[in-house]
């Protein structure tokens, strides 16, 4: 199911491919392209072809720029609100999230990637949404897609990260110390009561870490921790074409189409401690099905048992 108004809002002029499209030769050597666009087939992800000219790389360090200096804008307005919203934890959640909205909307508008978003009527649930991680793109996305009163958790290294960082700790979101594996349960642990007694929901990120080709890493067990504390049922959220339209290392945005893609939420009321890992294979395994074949782990790369979380 496409979101036709997130889709229309987001649909870019893709300059950059007019630009090539006129100076190259080999136009006519691609009738079958031609014609599955003719007859409406939706576009493979994995199928996506670089676009390194000049005009590209340029357009894309315009956007990059553009990018910078509006999140300065917002996360100054933000952050002053939310200074003023220091004895109120809860209403800074809240700020955080708007403030999320607002940002990683207008990011995403003006990288103008096309993005088609389905299974939209899961979007607003009180849930743990857990999503895959493979671009500095799936965090505008996660601000920008993730209901009011969600909070995040990070590692506590977050708080290096220019303008993200010290907007998340002002919006009162949660950080772990990811060195310290029986602190971390414990993080998870006090997240889930602050969660329980707020009525909040929660995002992670269930790898842990950034991938750096694109391909679906090995899950940890924060988030199945979370779930046996809360109860609270689990939204997987499956990002593709991130890391082809943003590269790990790199500062050049292609226009490479996305799509996020909410599955049915997956109760937790009968999970039990004893089957922590059958129930991290069951959704890493439900990830691998939902992803393209360049995002799938290789074999080497599937679930193993982790003593992290």
């Amino acid at each position: 199911m496409e979101n036709t108004g997130t889709g229309s809002f987001l649909r870019t002029r893709r300059l950059e491919s007019y630009f090539d499209a006129s100076s190259s030769p080999n136009v006519k050597e691609k009738p079958k392209t031609l014609a599955k666009e003719e007859l409406g087939l939706k576009p493979r992800v994995d199928m996506f072809a670089d676009e390194d000219g000049w005009s590209s790389v340029l357009i894309s360090w315009i956007r990059i720029v553009t990018c910078f200096l509006t999140m300065m804008v917002t996360t100054f307005i933000w952050a002053l609100i939310m200074l003023m919203l220091v004895p109120w934890p809860y209403e800074r959640i809240r700020q955080g999230n708007i403030y999320g909205h607002v940002t990683g909307r207008l990011m995403m508008w003006i990288l103008g990637n096309p993005m088609r978003i389905e299974g939209a009527e899961f979007s607003n649930k009180r849930a743990i949404y857990i999503s895959n991680h493979a671009s500095p793109l799936d965090i505008f996305l996660i601000m920008w897609l993730t209901p009011t009163g969600t909070v995040g958790i990070a590692k506590k290294e977050i708080i290096w990260y220019p303008l993200i960082g010290q907007i998340y700790v002002l919006a009162n979101h949660l950080r772990i110390d990811r060195s310290n594996p029986t602190a971390a349960i414990e993080s998870m642990k006090e997240a889930a009561r602050a969660v329980l007694k707020n009525n909040l929901s929660l995002i992670i990120f269930p790898e842990g870490t950034r991938s750096k080709t694109g391909r679906l890493l090995p899950f940890k067990k924060g988030f199945v921790h979370l779930a046996l504390q809360s109860r609270l049922p689990i939204v997987p959220m499956v990002l593709t074409g991130t890391h082809l339209a943003w590269r790990k290392g790199g500062l050049h945005v292609r226009p490479a189409p996305l799509t996020v893609k909410y599955l049915p939420p997956i109760s937790t009321k009968d999970w039990t401690a004893d089957k922590i890992n059958d129930y991290i294979k069951m959704l890493h395994d439900l990830y691998v099905k939902h992803l393209p074949e360049s995002q799938r782990p290789l074999v080497l790369e599937g679930p193993r048992n982790s003593s992290n979380s």
